[in-house]
């Protein structure tokens, strides 16, 4: 594997600059969507819904919202958006023509994801702090968590990517991984309410020491831990942001 260097910078500001031109037409995916799911969920199930938690429903599934919409954008990004980079309009065929190599095109795609993240997840937090669904000013470290598990999510999506033989084999992705992923990690149930073998392996799943640590900083509950969920995010970071710099060089170069 070989090391990124400064030069990433150069591929995440000109995702910045598209995506700042056609912003209009992507806002409602990253933006409308999650508020929707948010109201609807919140004040038409939760009509029905008892105390979850000690909380109202809406006010249970807001971080969880927070937390799932900026996975969404990480992934939706640096699966479908990168692979047609890749394949269709050979952005990075052209970027590693000049003095960037590979590895930084792809820590610029993988940051770039994590930056929608943090867009999504702070857009989303404004917006549930206007409902007043955030009491603790914990809340506003949630903008460097929604970047941190971006890294993750881009990292994942990427790796996908490079071992993917047609745009078609998303399918596979969102519908076997991020929609399982969705309704397993604690978004919209407690994982109390799962059988114990469902609990366990819900702690596999990426999202969740995400929307854990997520609805902890909303409500303000702060306890070691959390640890825990935090190195877990960090690992799994780690693992395929170095795991996709091999196989994208591979899939690339050979």
């Amino acid at each position: 594997m070989k090391p990124f260097s400064w030069r990433f910078i150069r591929v995440w500001q000109r995702n910045r600059d598209v995506f700042f031109k056609l912003w209009r037409s992507e806002a409602p995916g990253f933006l409308a969507e999650p508020v929707i799911v948010l109201l609807a969920m919140g004040f038409g199930l939760g009509a029905y819904v008892g105390l979850v938690d000690g909380q109202r429903y809406i006010e249970f599934i807001a971080p969880g919202i927070i937390a799932s919409y900026a996975m969404f954008s990480a992934s939706f990004e640096c699966t479908y958006g990168s692979f047609v980079r890749m394949e269709f309009q050979k952005t990075y065929d052209a970027i590693i023509a000049t003095p960037l190599n590979v590895e930084d095109v792809i820590a610029g795609e993988i940051f770039w994801g994590a930056t929608r993240s943090l867009m999504t997840g702070t857009i989303i937090l404004v917006i549930a702090a206007a409902f007043q669904l955030v009491p603790s000013p914990w809340a506003l470290l949630i903008p460097i968590l929604s970047f941190l598990q971006g890294i993750m999510f881009a990292s994942i999506a990427i790796f996908y990517t490079s071992i993917v033989p047609a745009i078609y084999s998303f399918n596979y992705y969102f519908t076997l991984f991020m929609t399982p992923m969705f309704l397993f990690s604690g978004v919209f149930f407690p994982l109390t309410a799962f059988p114990k073998i469902v609990q366990t392996l819900s702690w596999v799943l990426p999202l969740t020491p995400a929307v854990h640590l997520t609805r902890a900083l909303v409500n303000g509950e702060i306890q070691l831990e959390l640890l825990w969920a935090l190195a877990l995010i960090i690992v799994i970071a780690a693992l395929f942001f170095s795991i996709s710099l091999v196989t994208m060089r591979r899939r690339l170069t050979v």
